[in-house]
């Protein structure tokens, strides 16, 4: 969603990384799902790049139910 975002508003990594003070490798490892970040950087994000009420809600579900899938497959023994 932030890879997303950040396109649509023209940022580069950099950019973005700047203005919410981040360095551009964490943004980086964000925008592939490879590491998390705190609630004041979220809304940093949410401000900078203006992402609505109703597309907040819905990553947060999704991500919501791909981690509870993931724990199922490790339960499972698939994983």
């Amino acid at each position: 969603m932030i890879k997303e975002y950040r396109i649509k508003n023209g940022f580069s990594q950099e950019e973005l990384a700047e203005k919410v003070d981040i360095s551009w490798r964490h943004l980086q490892r964000l925008e592939h799902n490879e590491s998390k970040t705190t609630v004041k950087t979220l809304k940093k994000f949410i401000k900078v790049l203006k992402i609505s009420d109703t597309d907040i809600i819905k990553y947060l579900k999704t991500n919501e139910n791909e981690t509870e899938n993931e724990e199922k497959e490790e339960k499972s023994g698939l994983i």
